[in-house]
């Protein structure tokens, strides 16, 4: 089960990553910082799916 939560930290560091990656696009013409930023809230909304999932899991596993 420690893998679960080591995967479910690492979507808030990849999150980190893109909104990193968008700053430094941000005034650069092409468009990719808005691409980063999608990624970016895509990665924050599987860190509390997986959170919600594994939670789920577990009470399930207690019964």
């Amino acid at each position: 089960m420690k893998v679960f939560k080591f995967f479910q930290y690492a979507y808030l560091a990849i999150a980190c990553f893109f909104i990193y990656e968008a700053y430094l696009e941000w005034g650069q013409e092409g468009g990719k910082s808005m691409m980063y930023l999608f990624f970016a809230v895509i990665a924050v909304f599987m860190f509390f799916f997986k959170r919600n999932f594994g939670k789920r899991f577990e009470a399930n596993n207690k019964e």
